[in-house]
């Protein structure tokens, strides 16, 4: 059976597609998670050896190194989205990119937060300004900019715009982020945050983060597709589909019956 995936391109087509994602995904990150969780404080060692040795301390990273890891990767989710909606004009990318960058900043907050608690053993400080921290603080103030680029602006399609042209300038940081902790010369690039390599990483350590990392990224399409459907609702209000699952909704339809209620409490708080 040949699938027709262009259709998924129109609102109209992916709000009940996402629908169905969205519980199917949410169970599956949270199985994930608690095993992972499970994984990383039982299965794992007491202690991490190697170059800087650490006490329990160390198993932070199951939450901090995967949070790192979809803080770039849900920018280049981002700025991707963006540069389609840029050159294709589709409704549905710049859609997504207001759904993605809500969970893009609560990861990078997630990593910054859990990397100051786990810097305070490891480096006797909470913060420094370290090229890789400092970078990971930019990243998050991109976010951020984004997204109150987007809602400073009360044209639809101008903040659009506006805002997938700052994402896609900011991804600049991507490689600046790799680079100030994979450096080529060590040497020459002074820091405290210690280099990544999954090659030197204990067996069940790497099984812990890594599965915590694939929880991470269904939680990821779970939570940008819920706010998906409730953005589709709000830019979609006034389309006769929508307007039809509405009333559908109102008489005790059974099919999309959540939306009328997500849609009533969108319009309630933009009224506000």
């Amino acid at each position: 059976m040949k699938i027709n995936w262009f259709k998924y391109a129109a609102p109209t087509a992916f709000y009940p597609l996402a629908g169905r994602l969205v519980p199917v995904l949410a169970v599956a990150a949270a199985a994930l998670v608690l095993f992972a969780l499970y994984w990383g404080f039982f299965e794992t060692p007491e202690r991490l050896g190697g170059t800087n040795p650490q006490k329990e301390y160390y198993r932070i990273i199951f939450i901090h190194v995967p949070a790192a890891w979809m803080s770039m990767w849900l920018y280049l989710v981002l700025a991707a989205w963006s540069a389609v909606g840029l050159v294709f004009n589709t409704r549905l990318s710049f859609m997504m990119t207001n759904a993605v960058a809500p969970t893009g900043a609560i990861f990078t907050f997630l990593a910054l937060w859990t990397g100051a608690f786990w810097g305070r053993p490891s480096w006797g400080t909470y913060w420094d300004w370290d090229p890789r921290l400092t970078s990971e603080l930019i990243l998050f103030f991109l976010y951020i900019g984004f997204m109150a680029l987007h809602s400073a602006i009360d044209d639809s399609r101008r903040a659009d715009r506006a805002a997938a042209l700052l994402a896609i300038v900011g991804l600049v940081m991507l490689p600046i982020i790799y680079w100030s902790i994979n450096c080529p010369d060590p040497n020459n690039c002074a820091a405290l945050h210690q280099r990544s390599s999954l090659t030197d990483i204990e067996s069940n350590i790497l099984t812990a983060m890594l599965v915590m990392t694939l929880g991470f990224w269904l939680y990821s399409f779970a939570a940008a597709f819920a706010r998906l459907r409730n953005i589709i609702l709000l830019r979609e209000q006034d389309s006769a589909w929508v307007r039809t699952m509405v009333d559908a909704a109102g008489a005790g339809g059974p099919a999309n019956a959540g939306g009328g209620d997500a849609l009533d409490a969108n319009r309630r708080g933009v009224s506000a």
